[in-house]
């Protein structure tokens, strides 16, 4: 073979393997931003269904305290925020969403708290230590806290 020939194939195999490295590595860097991009996405998605949850299930909770029936319309509402955290969502974070929902359902069906009681539940401290939207909001930053948006 002469050598001009073999010079030159030399240099065609070179670049097609830099051609080819450089489409590999394109190709990867690609698919890590798109997985980021779509674990970003997952993240925003269960903030917002979180803090709608927990936005929905305080103003209903503080209801309940004051009202014997219950607005279905929004517990429905919070049903359904349940029901999406069992698509997204851990069992952790869905086990302390229904039971938050159990617990409003129970403070309805209990006797009307006035808003003397209440503020004496409050000056006592006794409406502090039953937080019922404390354990969900505690395993909610913790899952979130685990989802790495690179």
């Amino acid at each position: 073979m002469n050598a001009s020939i073999l010079s030159a194939l030399a240099v065609l195999i070179g670049a097609i393997v830099g051609g080819l490295t450089s489409l590999v590595a394109s190709l990867l860097t690609q698919r890590s931003q798109v997985r980021a991009q779509e674990l970003a996405q997952d993240k925003h998605r269960r903030q917002e269904l979180y803090k709608e949850f927990l936005e929905e299930a305080s103003k209903l909770f503080i209801d309940a305290f004051h009202h014997e029936t219950a607005d279905l319309a929004a517990l429905v509402g919070l049903y359904a925020k349940v029901s999406r955290m069992r698509v997204l969502s851990s069992a952790r974070i869905v086990k302390s969403a229904e039971k938050i929902v159990q617990i409003i359902l129970d403070t309805y069906a209990a006797p009307n708290k006035t808003f003397s009681e209440l503020r004496e539940m409050v000056k006592s401290g006794s409406i502090h230590s039953f937080d019922p939207l404390r354990d969900f909001s505690e395993a909610c930053r913790i899952e979130l806290g685990t989802l790495r948006s690179e």
